[in-house]
């Protein structure tokens, strides 16, 4: 059986940036007739070494700083590495930065020949794409508005039609397609979908867990510049969602230090139980669930309220409820109060969820925030669909 064909190898590559700082006023006085700048190094990436294999979509995930842009655009040949090498075979598209490779002051339509000549594409190709490309993108009208005028929605959609029809064998997209309208991302993701089948490579930026989940083959997990995990999107995923309650509890931490030496009210403790009153972490979709939420009031404060929503890991919100939306009075304090809210049935889809917890005076004004009270996850009884709801929907042949 032969090996796989790789469209990227990325040996040994490390990328460093130099960052130049104004020294501070104690910095300038102890080092008098030196430069008022000093420089420090940052090292955006460590010791990358990787393959992408032709016909596969790679997810590169992280959290916000983590080098996963950095590594997709010394893929793309937009920097150069500090050390180490990238080989690449065959056309390669790149959609990294909003407005990359347009000229403000020419038209859609000269930017258009301007960007495909840019990727590899002759006139007498981009003549032949040229309808396709404009017809894609949606913004006919505008084809000849020079581009400073463009929204950055519109940038968007010029900027992929033209990234896929320069038919490549590598098409490099990163988080800028969440700038576009819902309509047209649907529209680009239907696209990659049509790549995917055509056996062409992707490799990806993307902070959807449910976008990586659903298109990637494999995923590389960064961290402070170097890849934690190099596998499947499921194990990736669960890493990254690891990596962010780590963070959470040391913000948690660092607040809790930094926190006002008398507040009004604490929330000590979010509890998951089953419907026996059992603590739980692991649900089946359809199972209930209780969720019980401890309040220190530490002086009287009459009116307060108490909102719980259920997030994922990643911030998307899902579902939430509060006192006051329940019309619910609650103890007024001193003393600990013990609020239960009720899920006759979890109606999620498959996957890690976290509890936000939040109480606040009458006036608005926040007494505790827990952004993560709580961790479960809920798993399905059969892979019949995907997203974060569980429809328990069927299908059938009607005619």
């Amino acid at each position: 059986m032969s090996s796989p064909t790789s469209i990227v190898r990325i040996e040994d590559v490390s990328k460093r940036f130099v960052l130049h700082k104004d020294k501070s006023l104690k910095e300038r006085v102890l080092n008098v007739g030196r430069s008022r700048r000093h420089v420090d190094d940052f090292w955006a990436l460590r010791d990358i070494n990787a393959e992408i294999h032709a016909g596969t979509t790679v997810g590169l995930i992280g959290a916000n700083g983590s080098g996963k842009s950095t590594l997709l655009k010394v893929i793309g040949a937009i920097i150069q590495p500090t050390t180490g090498s990238v080989l690449r075979r065959g056309r390669l598209a790149a959609l990294l930065e909003l407005g990359a490779g347009f000229h403000q002051d020419l038209t859609g339509r000269e930017n258009v020949y301007l960007n495909a000549a840019l990727l590899g594409m002759s006139r007498a190709e981009t003549d032949r794409h040229f309808d396709a490309i404009v017809d894609f993108s949606g913004i006919e009208e505008f084809i000849d508005t020079q581009v400073k005028f463009y929204s950055s929605g519109m940038y968007v959609r010029l900027a992929f039609s033209v990234a896929v029809h320069v038919d490549p064998d590598l098409l490099l997209v990163d988080e800028v397609l969440a700038v576009g309208d819902e309509p047209f991302q649907r529209k680009c993701m239907d696209k990659i979908r049509s790549f995917q089948r055509e056996g062409r490579t992707i490799a990806l930026v993307s902070h959807s867990a449910d976008q990586v989940g659903e298109l990637c083959d494999r995923t590389l997990f960064l961290r402070d510049g170097r890849v934690v995990v190099d596998g499947p999107p499921e194990e990736g995923i669960r890493a990254l969602r690891q990596s962010f309650e780590s963070d959470r509890r040391e913000r948690e931490d660092a607040e809790e230090a930094d926190s006002p030496t008398h507040p009004r009210a604490r929330i000590t403790q979010v509890r998951l139980n089953d419907a026996a009153g059992t603590p739980t972490s692991v649900l089946r979709a359809g199972e209930p669930l209780r969720i019980g939420v401890d309040v220190d009031l530490l002086e009287r404060v009459p009116g307060w309220r108490l909102g719980v929503s259920i997030e994922t890991p990643l911030g998307q919100y899902v579902y939430g409820t509060s006192s006051e939306r329940q019309e619910l009075g609650l103890p007024t304090g001193p003393g600990v109060a013990t609020v239960e809210i009720s899920v006759p049935q979890v109606r999620l889809g498959s996957g890690q969820y976290v509890i936000r917890t939040r109480a606040w005076s009458p006036d608005g004004e926040t007494l505790d925030l827990v952004p993560q009270g709580a961790l479960f996850s809920v798993e399905l009884d059969s892979a019949l669909s995907t997203g974060v709801v569980d429809m328990t929907a069927s299908m059938r042949v009607t005619g």
